[in-house]
């Protein structure tokens, strides 16, 4: 593993290679850019989308690429209890989501990126395309109020289209295998009380529909001037719901952006691609 301070961003060139065809299929836009500034050190909260390996790449080689902007993600737990992946990860400068792991990137003035929904946002079941799962935690926030840190909220659109979910965690406990594994605690144990299951979803067959991704940065929103107030619960959440705010308002203006554009769209991608406005 490398180490949390001494880690070098791989090689820009390196990323494009390696990202060349997912950035082929998905042809990401970004908007906002100006609101991003390397010389400005900042918390990036946004949202989560199915199975969260295909936009957020994208993402982070789109600020590397035009900010010359590298985040220092931080991650669920679950990713490093897997071989050769939590490798992939340490090697692209992700660390487990741990107040400490955090204090220290924030001590470092390092460009931090944090999904609030973590792995449950990711594992989501129908009906629950483009939205956040931040249940009760506001530790974010706290983090950010605790170092006086920037935040800058961000929307990510398409990605919860590129696959129609077919069995979810739902449709699992309602089967006999899924009232066996309640019944034994596994569920629990295992299964985080059943946000960690794996859904099942198809797309073009089991290849992703190629729907253009769509990022948005918002403006920073400052935490200077309630940092005396980090341990302040109250504090916390007017925190957490002006972030929240500010990412369903930039997702409203991608849908509105992706709307307009449509119609430019190469044939192909538009035969492939659903029509559906999301819920």
């Amino acid at each position: 593993m490398t180490h949390l301070l001494t880690f070098t961003p791989p090689p820009l060139k390196r990323i494009q290679q390696g990202l060349w065809l997912q950035q082929q299929w998905f042809d990401p836009i970004f908007t906002g850019l100006d609101n991003v500034d390397k010389s400005k050190p900042a918390l990036y909260v946004g949202n989560h989308t199915l199975y969260g390996t295909l936009d957020a790449p994208l993402m982070l080689l789109g600020l590397y690429q035009h900010k010359d902007i590298f985040l220092r993600s931080l991650g669920d737990h679950i990713h490093f209890k897997i071989p050769l992946w939590r490798n992939l990860l340490w090697d692209n400068g992700c660390v487990a989501a741990t107040p400490k792991n955090c204090q220290q990137l924030m001590q470092a003035k390092e460009h931090i990126l944090v999904f609030p929904g973590g792995g449950r946002e990711v594992m989501k079941n129908k009906g629950e395309e483009y939205k956040l799962v931040w249940k009760e935690r506001t530790g974010f926030a706290r983090m950010a109020m605790e170092h006086g840190y920037d935040i800058i909220p961000f929307a990510s659109v398409g990605a919860d289209e590129i696959f129609d979910i077919r069995y979810d965690t739902n449709d699992f406990y309602q089967s006999k295998l899924g009232q066996l594994v309640q019944k034994t605690g596994i569920k629990d144990k295992y299964l985080r009380g059943g946000d960690a299951f794996l859904p099942f979803a198809t797309g073009l067959g089991l290849l992703p529909r190629p729907e253009k991704f769509y990022f948005a940065f918002g403006e920073r929103i400052s935490t200077a001037h309630v940092q005396a107030e980090s341990q302040n619960k109250d504090s916390q959440w007017q925190i957490r719901e002006q972030v929240e705010s500010a990412i369903y308002g930039l997702m409203s203006d991608l849908f509105a952006q992706r709307e307009q554009e449509q119609a430019q769209w190469p044939s192909w991608r538009k035969k492939l691609t659903k029509r559906d406005k999301p819920c």
